[in-house]
């Protein structure tokens, strides 16, 4: 597996060559998953139908913590994750943000994220 890696704002690195790349790597598959993650369904014109169903399953007055099993299920369905080792979640409703930390287990080893998505 090769990703391109991304910076702190989630642009694209370039200019590095080979540098530039997460390859056969636990990060390669992490990358895949914040990428994952934070693209919307309909977003990708390429695809409409794939994507994170923000407004579908995570956004807005849900029941409990339902949101969860929407997230955890586009990260198992990510290539290269094996499993979710540990998953946890937490919401701001004041300031929109949802922290979710995560050990994935992948097909090169663990990593563990911690994501803030900002809605």
């Amino acid at each position: 597996m090769r990703y391109r890696k991304q910076d702190q704002d989630g642009d694209h690195v370039f200019g590095s060559s080979a540098n530039d790349f997460y390859v056969d790597s636990a990060e390669a598959v992490a990358q895949s998953v914040k990428t994952r993650l934070n693209l919307w369904i309909g977003e990708w014109f390429a695809d409409t139908s794939d994507g994170t169903g923000w407004n579908q399953a995570v956004l807005g007055k849900k029941a409990g913590n339902l949101y969860e099993l929407a997230l955890r299920q586009r990260v198992l369905e990510t290539q290269g994750v094996l499993s979710i080792e540990d998953f946890e979640s937490q919401t701001d409703p004041n300031i929109r943000k949802l922290t979710v930390t995560m050990t994935i287990n992948t097909i090169y080893g663990t990593y563990s994220l911690d994501e803030e998505i900002n809605r």
